[in-house]
């Protein structure tokens, strides 16, 4: 814990310091003790016994089961991501137009999708597309169609948000110099706004790939699939360890993801300088709305 003051908090004295040392050694203790547990009863149930963990010690397990499930889980996010950045950039601008017919029924799109839960909306797609467009396999269709609605929504308001937490005197001074309000959002607040946006939209998009398991539901073949329907079939015995290799598999990526995002965040601030601080993880609230202070206003946006 910081042991320095911040916006919301004053530094820790001695008394708080040890109490905060004492209830860390104490969810420690915790911690160890339910992994106790949990070891205990598995071993209770024979959930380490080597025979049932071998299987994922062959090639053949990986390259017939596992990977063909990574490459479903891969190219779902992969085209759901791009989707849903697509979709949040667009209504994400749309939002910030001056023009009321732009901006209302835009606010209106993402509120809808943002309200819809996830897996509605894959069962509204998956259950609407045969009827409409007749017998076939629309399981991935329907997964990334859920996926880029809903985390789209998401990021549109990330957009939104990034942008506004640039400080009203960059487009004052751009405007001072002749640009005008296309050329202002464009050349002078997206770029800063970017790097603000880069933590929240790679946090969505983890929370996106996560999402791809969503699948399963519908019998979409992805790493879940392959993990809990095709792989203990083959291996009796094999639920828990299948479930806890595609669990540390799903980790790995997301951990990878994460540091791309700060490898990319650091970069694109060595190399632009701007004055708009991050937005949240989770929430794309600019730093300087969860302080207290008003957004700036952005002049300009979708149809100027």
């Amino acid at each position: 814990m910081s042991t320095q003051a911040t916006l919301l908090f004053d530094a820790p004295g001695p008394r708080a310091r040890l109490r905060n040392h004492l209830l860390t050694a104490i969810g420690l203790v915790a911690l160890l003790a339910i992994a106790w547990f949990v070891y205990t009863r598995f071993d209770e149930k024979g959930q380490w016994r080597g025979e049932i963990w071998e299987p994922f010690l062959r090639p053949e397990t990986w390259t017939n089961f596992i990977f063909p499930g990574l490459l479903g889980t891969l190219k779902a996010a992969a085209l759901g991501a791009v989707f849903a950045l697509a979709f949040g950039a667009i209504f994400g601008l749309a939002r910030l137009s001056e023009h009321r017919w732009i901006r209302i029924p835009a606010g209106v799109v993402v509120e809808v999708f943002r309200a819809i839960p996830l897996l509605l909306l894959i069962f509204f797609v998956f259950y609407w597309l045969p009827s409409a467009f007749g017998g076939g396999d629309y399981t991935l269709i329907a997964v990334v169609a859920g996926l880029a609605l809903y985390n789209g929504s998401v990021l549109a308001e990330i957009v939104r948000a990034g942008v506004l937490s640039v400080p009203k005197g960059q487009s004052e001074a751009a405007y001072a110099i002749g640009l005008r309000r296309t050329g202002v959002l464009w050349r002078i607040l997206l770029p800063q706004a970017v790097t603000a946006m880069m933590p929240a939209i790679v946090s969505q998009l983890v929370v996106l790939l996560k999402d791809t398991a969503l699948g399963y539901i519908i019998a979409y073949v992805d790493l879940l699939n392959f993990g809990f329907k095709i792989i203990p079939p083959n291996f009796p015995g094999s639920l828990i360890p299948a479930a806890i290799v595609i669990g540390i598999i799903y980790i790995g990526i997301n951990m990878l993801l994460s540091a791309l995002a700060h490898w990319l965040e650091r970069r694109s601030r060595r190399s632009r300088k701007t004055s708009a601080r991050p937005l949240g993880p989770s929430t794309g609230i600019p730093a300087a709305a969860a302080a207290g202070q008003p957004p700036a206003v952005v002049d300009g946006g979708l149809g100027n």
